[in-house]
């Protein structure tokens, strides 16, 4: 983990605990109403604006180890049954770890369940390979917390030339010149089994390297971790570019520097994150596919375990407080008629007023 990443949010478990604000944020970043809770303004020169992009090394050793072991072992010790059964546990992972365990559970609160299972879905969010959850928490809010401000550094815009996007979330952090305080709330921060978690999470593949050697030998091994791991990263990045360039959008948050889309042709593969403009429009909503027709298999699968008594209180918009800066655009004229509707509305008008 990168070193000032790092004892930001060592920093954070120390406090634990709410950071008064010491005055207000900068005049030329104001921060909208729905702030981002962990991330706490320091002075009026917080702002998301300000910084550099430097090579992260443990980031990036970590992306390229697997990349190389995906390139050469995966092509050296390719079977189909092998690749099979990557993509299942890929699948697996993603949706009851990364999706659930650590987007809608940890970060969100959007459900509640029995602690052993929570344990065992942020667990198996780790195993996927970006980071700890105090890792995933920072990373996640630093970026919610940016793009909820007027203006905010390119790096977490996703709207630069899509290999300078991929090089810079594979390889990079943004330093911010000054930066929120990062603050875990208590019960998670001293939580021995998160703490345990975010000191191993690298550590964490081995057992499943064991098992997959177990299963299927050199094939199952590769192919389970290495190529597992590198697909889920690089596909975890383009699928942030895509849900923030491409789709269309039911939903605009006003004041807000980015806004998410709707990708219709990706949920599944997804597991749901693909409706992105849905969760920017209710972030604390279990539920990402609002509509029948929107396939949500993270939000299945919470049914499922609904269903079993697994979990309870599963949010959904309505359960959610209004945002002020939300508003419904699914109706709204396009940019590109609005002209012309007004001037319809003109000349009915006029003719209106020439009658009478």
């Amino acid at each position: 983990m990168p070193a000032v990443e790092s004892a930001r949010i060592q920093a954070a478990i120390h406090q634990a605990a709410p950071i008064p604000v010491t005055s207000g944020m900068s005049q030329s970043s104001p921060v909208v109403m729905d702030e981002v809770a962990r991330m706490q303004p320091l002075t009026t020169m917080t702002n998301p604006c300000e910084g550099v992009v430097v090579w992260s090394p443990v980031k990036s050793l970590w992306f390229t180890a697997h990349a190389l072991v995906a390139l050469v072992g995966g092509t050296l010790t390719f079977q189909w049954d092998a690749a099979v059964f990557s993509c299942v546990l890929t699948c697996f992972t993603l949706c009851l770890g990364h999706s659930i365990g650590l987007h809608r559970l940890l970060i969100h609160r959007s459900f509640e369940c029995y602690r052993w299972l929570e344990y065992a879905l942020v667990h198996l969010g780790t195993v996927v390979g970006m980071g700890g959850p105090f890792r995933m928490l920072y990373a996640h809010d630093i970026r919610d917390w940016s793009q909820r401000h007027a203006r905010c550094h390119p790096f977490f815009i996703d709207q630069r030339p899509i290999w300078r996007d991929l090089l810079w979330q594979l390889h990079c952090e943004m330093r911010l010149a000054h930066p929120p305080r990062f603050v875990i709330e208590e019960t998670v921060a001293r939580d021995s089994v998160y703490r345990c978690m975010q000191r191993t999470w690298m550590l964490q593949q081995i057992p499943w390297a064991v098992l997959c050697f177990l299963i299927g030998s050199w094939p199952f091994l590769v192919w389970g971790i290495s190529v597992r791991v590198t697909l889920s990263l690089i596909g975890h990045s383009f699928v942030g570019y895509l849900a923030h360039n491409v789709g269309h959008r039911d939903w605009h948050l006003d004041g807000h520097a980015v806004q998410g889309f709707n990708v219709p042709g990706i949920s599944l593969l997804t597991m749901g994150e693909a409706w992105h403009n849905n969760h920017h429009a209710f972030p604390g909503s279990a539920r990402l596919g609002l509509r029948a027709s929107q396939f949500d298999p993270g939000w299945w699968a919470l049914l499922a375990m609904r269903r079993l008594g697994l979990v309870w209180n599963l949010k959904q918009p309505a359960d959610l407080p209004e945002r002020p800066a939300l508003r419904d655009v699914r109706y709204a004229i396009p940019r590109a008629l609005s002209g012309r509707v007004t001037r319809l509305q003109t000349c009915v008008a006029r003719r209106s007023g020439a009658e009478r």
